[in-house]
């Protein structure tokens, strides 16, 4: 279709890595105009996010409100931080029922839902948030769950390159009638720096490997058990070993927009995911609950290993 044909995003819009205040590559944004960030309640006159914000280095996303709770309060005990007396941990973005946001520190926990268009909102309300706050040197994480490929369920992968459902590492954003295409990029030393702080006393294995990213959890990922499927076993199973020896080892349903939009404003960012199910084994999750919540804090164990030696936290 004509005005529909793939094309890269203007050059203006990939810059190199951001060192000092946050910027963003919106001209349109002005600081002396209220900016409301509707989906956390805060805006930059009826908060002073500078004093909430500006000594944030590090923003973890994950998809679940109550696991991005759990992990602030885990980060509460790691970095050895100080509520006030008789406080507990809040939700700054209570006035919104969308997503949560803690704050412990220079960390911020924040869920983004499930899927690319809820990961996009919330990106860049957070983007923007600590633009107004002068927040400087800011790296972003997501830690979250996948279906793994080919490995043993609880591994932990760290996303060397994220693509596509057909493999291709980029993301594709329409705007004003055009296809444009941001390059799904993440920071390869922070990546190197993560597999690196695996110790031989972790009780999982972490791995570095492809992700696919998909628009959809039954037939964008191949499964059988949808509520619609116009293919047959042999037909996922091809799939899913042709991915597989092309190196990818998990699948969610965000990377690909993290990747692009950190790669885009010039963020140093990792995606680190523990695998749920081997999909060449199945397609369902029976795992008991208990083991499960052991699973998916260990992203987290890996993240803050990370966040703490960066603070000189022993």
């Amino acid at each position: 279709m004509a005005g529909f044909n793939p094309i890269k995003a203007p050059e203006d819009a990939v810059v190199n890595q951001q060192q000092g205040p946050m910027q963003i590559l919106n001209p349109n944004i002005d600081i002396d105009e209220e900016d409301v960030l509707y989906h956390i309640a805060l805006s930059n006159r009826s908060h002073d996010l500078k004093d909430m914000f500006q000594d944030v280095k590090f923003v973890c996303f994950g998809g679940s409100p109550s696991r991005m709770k759990k992990f602030a309060e885990f980060m509460v005990k790691e970095l050895r931080y100080k509520l006030v007396a008789g406080q507990s941990l809040c939700n700054i973005a209570h006035g919104s029922d969308r997503y949560v946001l803690y704050k412990v520190g220079p960390v911020l926990s924040v869920s983004h839902g499930m899927g690319i268009p809820s990961l996009s909102i919330i990106f860049h309300e957070i983007l923007k948030l600590l633009f107004h706050a002068g927040s400087s040197d800011v790296m972003f994480f997501r830690i979250g769950t996948s279906g793994g490929l080919g490995v043993e369920p609880g591994t932990v992968v760290i996303t060397e390159e994220a693509v596509d459902g057909i493999l291709r590492p980029y993301m594709e954003v329409a705007t004003l009638g055009m296809m444009l295409q941001y390059p799904a990029v993440l920071d390869q030393n922070v990546l190197k720096e993560l597999v690196a702080s695996s110790t031989p006393d972790d009780h999982f294995q972490t791995i570095r490997g492809k992700t696919m990213c998909t628009y959809d959890f039954y037939e964008g990922q191949g499964r059988l058990d949808g509520a619609f499927c116009d293919y047959k076993k042999s037909d996922k199973m091809a799939f899913l070993k042709r991915i597989y020896e092309r190196g990818v080892k998990n699948i969610e349903m965000e990377s690909l927009c993290f990747a692009a939009y950190c790669h885009r404003a010039g963020i140093k960012s990792a995606v680190i995911c523990v695998t749920l199910l081997d999909r060449l084994q199945g397609d369902q999750i029976a795992t008991p609950h208990d083991i499960m919540e052991e699973w998916q804090s260990r992203p987290q164990i890996i993240v803050a290993r990370y966040i703490k030696s960066k603070l000189g936290i022993i």
